[in-house]
């Protein structure tokens, strides 16, 4: 049954998902990817599609900017249409001074300066933590692939201009890079009992003042687009 933010009927939608904040990075991923894509949603310009990688079914749709956005879009994939797993395929900004522009950085955890957790009500700290099937196949896809790739911990901040200017204070305790997303997403997956995974590219290293443009982050960050297919393709 639609939602709100989401046309698609049941039954349209795989039961993996890649899920990019750019919706035209889903497009892209579905026009270069996938076989037969069907666009199931074009709501508020949300794209989202459903086709084959390798026979297998896998759908991918675009999630927006921050912990709201992706909060309501996931949570709606997993408790309104049966989604399984979803595998966000996004960009970062580099942390830790090992992690090098276009490096691909899976997320094991995610910290995050959010308040995302306090709807449930818990006597401590949660510590969003992504699912072990889909970590694994993604650790397996990248050595394969041989990729420049770094597993750890990352921060999902509700502040893209961060006023402190607190990174240095994040790497200090070995973040590997900063995003807006994967906390809750991690979360969402938690409380509804199925799975969830961030890849990235770093497109930026804010603290060496480097970064790639627009076009680059919505077309050639191929390694992380292939490292997550091949997870899907390994949920077979």
């Amino acid at each position: 049954m639609p939602t709100p933010h989401n046309n698609a009927k049941k039954g349209d939608i795989a039961k993996t998902v890649l899920m990019p904040g750019d919706p035209l990075r889903a497009k892209f991923i579905a026009e270069n990817y996938l076989e037969n894509p069907v666009c199931y949603n074009e709501v508020r310009g949300m794209l989202g599609y459903t086709g084959t990688y390798k026979g297998v079914p896998v759908s991918v749709q675009g999630s927006g900017m921050g912990m709201p956005s992706i909060g309501i879009y996931s949570w709606e994939l997993f408790n309104e249409y049966g989604v399984e797993n979803i595998i966000r395929v996004g960009t970062a900004g580099a942390v830790a001074d090992s992690v090098q522009l276009r490096d691909v950085v899976i997320g094991m955890s995610a910290s995050t300066n959010s308040a995302y957790a306090s709807q449930y009500r818990l006597p401590g700290t949660y510590a969003p933590t992504a699912s072990w099937s889909l970590l694994s196949a993604a650790v397996k896809a990248a050595e394969a692939k041989g990729s420049s790739f770094h597993v750890g911990n990352i921060l999902s901040s509700d502040t893209f201009y961060d006023d402190a200017d607190s990174l240095a204070d994040w790497q200090k305790m070995n973040v590997l890079a900063i995003e807006m997303e994967a906390a809750a997403l991690y979360m969402n997956a938690a409380r509804a009992g199925k799975n969830a995974l961030c890849i990235l590219t770093v497109s930026d290293c804010p603290l060496k003042g480097l970064s790639t443009t627009a076009e680059e982050r919505q077309t050639t960050f191929r390694d992380m687009m292939e490292i997550a297919l091949e997870t899907a393709y390994s949920l077979k």
